[in-house]
């Protein structure tokens, strides 16, 4: 006697899936349990979490060989989200369910009592299944908050395996069970009230920066002593940039579900990651044993990532860096797989120019550091690192006549946010036939192709080039913050002032 029972799950890798068709066979052999189909370890041990379920569910399993296979084959399959769409696929070929709903995934981790316990990732999840073609999905309770994130699919929240059984027409009475409740979300730093930008005074210099990185979307090195203003400026531009569209909002909530954020995973704000110096470079980029989590540069993705006193970290740190800042992807490999995740972030640096701060500083403390001391504490940011930054300036420190001074207060938060929405309207309306919507995405073909600027106003980069001061990646640098420049004087090309400026921002320190 054979019985064959199917159902369907969502295989996890990074935040993109992939559905996993699961069938159970039961032949009258010796009785068995056994999964096939490349499960990790807590996915193998999901043959008694079903058993003792089904059991406690009023449903137990048939005595016989139950072999289940997880379709396709040679896709690794990790986690406990499976553990639903086994107990489904088994009981519908044991008879003890007539069928499943046409085009409907069973995601949930099963408790020992039969109650179905929430799971880490159920955004991408279902969002690889809407975009699968699959319009319903049952859910754990405690996912339900988080899952109402993803639309166009029907969601169909259970407590157990009982009501998942009934929901597939299943003759069990009901029985009422407490759900198990979400679970408490990861601590969340990555979005946070938005200090006031207005607040900042003294520092014409660093709001300028900071202006222009939020517009163009440019990476920033500050570099200036203890007290400057460095934190203040960085932590304010998350405030000024704009709300994340659709699109964007949902990568960021993908990526922030993974990292375990529940119903907050939701946001229409810029994140924020600012880790702490002593981090690794599995915290910074992503990795782990096991399942592989993303890391700050990912939970940062559409927002800031915050590097707080640069030169602290270790060199290796920094440079794994350099290809998530050139790409906006950061793919990450281990024994147990490769996952690509999504690294569309600025990276916003703060250093001082020596160890006690005061190297090269007017009006300062004397520097106590040897000369050797000072270049190997700036040497830790390396050359290539350095040359994607798009703006690297010097952050004086504050005098009391510029506290004072009106001249030169910075704009409000609201303010500014205004400027850098026209400035980025103005850069989406130019490259609307291109992939890319704003400056620092543009390639080096198009800004010699399209985008030269005025004429002659090249002269000085191009000079600096000839001479070799300048590569060539930092000539295509200079001109995309050029054209921020340009997008936020409300001009149509940038001239030689704009080109000027943005190399003074390059080469401000």
């Amino acid at each position: 006697m054979t019985g064959i029972g199917r159902a369907t799950a969502v295989a996890l890798l990074g935040v993109s899936g992939r559905l996993v068709e699961v069938e159970a066979h039961l032949t009258s052999q010796l009785p068995a349990f056994r999964i096939i189909g490349l499960p990790d370890t807590a996915l193998g041990e999901a043959r008694e979490r079903v058993r003792s379920a089904a059991s406690n569910a009023g449903c137990p399993l048939p005595a016989r060989r139950i072999t289940v296979n997880l379709t396709p084959a040679a896709v690794p399959k990790r986690g406990s989200g499976f553990d639903l769409a086994i107990a489904m696929a088994v009981l519908v070929a044991s008879g003890s369910a007539p069928g499943l709903p046409a085009a409907t995934v069973h995601l949930g981790e099963l408790g020992l009592d039969g109650r179905l316990r929430p799971v880490v990732g159920i955004v991408p999840m279902l969002l690889a299944a809407r975009d699968a073609g699959v319009r319903r999905a049952v859910v754990p309770t405690g996912n339900l908050d988080e899952a109402r994130i993803v639309g166009g699919i029907d969601l169909v929240p259970v407590d157990s395996l009982r009501a998942a059984a009934i929901d597939a027409g299943a003759a069990l009475p009901p029985v009422e069970v407490e759900p198990v409740p979400a679970a408490p979300p990861a601590p969340d730093h990555t979005v946070r009230a938005e200090p006031e930008l207005g607040e900042v005074v003294g520092n014409e210099v660093g709001v300028r920066a900071v202006l222009a990185a939020a517009a163009g979307g440019h990476h920033v090195l500050m570099l200036g002593p203890p007290g400057a203003g460095k934190t203040m400026l960085a932590e304010r531009l998350p405030g000024i940039l704009p709300d994340l569209d659709d699109a964007e909002a949902l990568e960021v909530a993908a990526v922030r579900s993974v990292a375990g954020h529940g119903a907050r995973s939701w946001t229409r704000r810029p994140p924020w990651e600012a880790p702490h110096h002593s981090a690794s470079a599995v915290a910074l980029i992503g990795g782990g044993s096991g399942v592989i989590r993303p890391g700050a540069v990912s939970r940062a993705t559409h927002g800031v990532l915050f590097i707080d006193e640069a030169p602290e970290f270790p060199r290796a740190v920094l440079d794994a860096l350099r290809q998530p800042l050139e790409s906006g992807r950061i793919a990450v490999h281990r024994s147990a797989g490769a996952v690509e995740f999504p690294a569309r972030c600025q990276v916003v640096l703060a250093a001082n120019p020596c160890p006690c701060g005061h190297a090269g500083i007017a009006h300062s403390s004397p520097c106590e550091c040897s000369p050797s001391t000072v270049r190997r504490y700036l040497g830790r940011l390396s050359g290539p690192l350095l040359d994607r930054i798009d703006i690297r300036v010097q952050v004086p420190r504050v005098t009391s006549a510029a506290v004072r001074g009106a001249a030169d207060r910075a704009p409000t938060t609201v303010e500014a946010r205004g400027r850098v929405e026209a400035a980025r309207a103005r850069a989406a309306a130019r490259l609307r036939d291109t992939e890319w919507r704003l400056n620092s995405e543009v390639t080096g073909t198009w800004l010699r192709r399209h985008g030269r600027g005025a004429p002659d106003a090249t002269t000085v980069i191009d000079q600096a080039l000839d001479r070799g001061t300048l590569t060539m990646r930092g000539w295509d640098r200079v001109m995309r913050l050029a054209w921020t420049l340009a997008d936020l004087a409300e001009a149509d090309r940038p001239t030689a002032e704009h080109v000027q400026g943005a190399l003074a921002l390059r080469s401000a320190l």
